[in-house]
């Protein structure tokens, strides 16, 4: 589980129940993103909460859950590169 602290002391993350969040402070929780099938079966892992694309179609539930962490970790949890 990746945290990332922000410049104010709040903390992002993918929520994962590998710790318990709550001995870190109060919590907010929201959603990022949502995966669901389409009439045809397949999965989708739609990111546009966050104003991310829409990933798919995948044959499996699980591939969508991964290509959602995925695209969360790097593009929502890793800082932006630094300029010199």
């Amino acid at each position: 589980m990746q945290l990332r602290v922000e410049r104010d002391g709040n903390l992002r993350c993918v929520y994962d129940e590998a710790i318990d969040l709550t001995a870190l402070g109060a919590l907010t929780i929201r959603r990022a993103s949502h995966v669901e099938p389409d009439r045809d079966g397949a999965w989708w892992a739609d990111l546009s909460p966050l104003g991310g694309p829409r990933l798919g179609p995948f044959a499996q539930r699980s591939l969508a859950l991964i290509a959602e962490v995925t695209w969360l970790e790097r593009n929502w949890l890793e800082p932006p590169p630094a300029f010199p």
